[in-house]
């Protein structure tokens, strides 16, 4: 049980790290972009300017938190 237990905390460790909004926003992005491919919209572009916002905000978290 031991090995499970650390294979998800690996993961979850990977995939969330230290910011959970970040991976959310993510998350979303890719939720989205699979809707719209869903429903035949060519969605190819959505999932790159998630991600730069995602980055932006996150990153601007981090240095305001630096900051204070």
């Amino acid at each position: 049980m031991s090995f499970v237990s650390a294979f998800g905390r690996f993961w979850w460790d990977f995939v969330v790290g230290d910011d959970w909004r970040a991976a959310a926003g993510v998350i979303a992005g890719i939720a989205a972009t699979v809707m719209l491919a869903h429903a035949s919209v060519a969605a190819w572009w959505l999932l790159p300017p998630v991600v730069v916002a995602v980055l932006y905000v996150s990153l601007r978290r981090a240095t305001r938190a630096d900051a204070a």
